[in-house]
């Protein structure tokens, strides 16, 4: 893609006007969450459309021919054939309880693939990219490439996911199946979760329920660091769903045979 450069430029602007928008409301007394959802707890924050905004105001500068998809103000057709995928704020039930797991989530598609994808965590300082040739992640450390680690069987791999009722119940129980078959599992880790599995720190990311821009940013980031990420099908994941994210081809056939049932 021959505008790749400016493409990523504008993905980093973006995340630092999400970070500017978000971090003085992090952690705050005066953070209000309104629920979007009655019939359960969705919240939204005042720091959710704040960031959104700021990414929509980088883009009309920068990019203005590209659409837009984001997770609180909607679709915005664009001519370019290209589409910003935005989730401004993934794990805002962390983000109101002060955990540091959530993160600003930026997808691009090209109508065919998600090309390129970066998780930011504003309040530690880390941001992962992939994409573009580019598998690497930024932090108060410096600068580290991103690669998934292999040769780690089931029984001794770690295992991620955002909830512990993951779904429905039949989902439920197709993740207990993989659960009980490693070593470890950890819960409530969001967009966070994703960003480890590139880092070569866990092995498996089992999610059900996701949107598209739950995972858009980190398909593209997991799958640059040598990862597959798919859906419990072995079908792509792009659109959201259920979605099973591994370090290696022998973990992901493993956990897609235990899902299966």
């Amino acid at each position: 893609m021959q505008d790749a450069a400016q493409i990523i430029r504008t993905a980093h602007d973006m995340a630092d006007a999400a970070r500017k928008a978000i971090l003085p409301l992090f952690r705050s007394d005066d953070l209000v969450a309104d629920n979007k959802r009655p019939a359960d707890f969705d919240p939204v924050t005042e720091a959710d459309r704040a960031a959104e905004q700021a990414m929509r105001q980088v883009l009309a500068r920068n990019r203005p021919d590209d659409a837009i998809l984001g997770e609180e103000y909607g679709h915005s057709p664009g001519t370019s054939g290209l589409t910003w995928i935005l989730d401004p704020i993934d794990g805002t039930r962390a983000f109101i309880s002060g955990a540091a797991s959530w993160g600003v989530l930026i997808g691009l598609s090209d109508g065919r693939d998600v090309v390129y994808g970066l998780i930011d965590q504003p309040y530690i300082g880390e941001r992962f990219e992939g994409g573009f040739g580019i598998a690497q992640m930024t932090g108060p450390h410096g600068t580290r490439s991103l690669k998934t680690r292999r040769d780690v069987a089931l029984d001794r791999a770690t295992l991620m996911t955002t909830f512990p009722e993951v779904g429905t119940a039949s989902e439920a129980q197709a993740f207990r199946r993989v659960a009980d078959q490693v070593r470890l599992t950890r819960y409530g880790l969001d967009c966070y979760a994703y960003a480890l599995l590139a880092l070569g720190q866990i092995d498996l990311v089992i999610e059900a329920g996701l949107q598209s821009y739950d995972i858009a940013g980190p398909l593209a980031v997991v799958q640059a660091a040598g990862g597959i990420v798919t859906d419990w099908q072995g079908g792509p994941a792009a659109q959201g769903g259920q979605v099973v994210a591994a370090a290696s081809p022998e973990l992901h056939a493993a956990a897609l045979a235990l899902l299966a049932g």
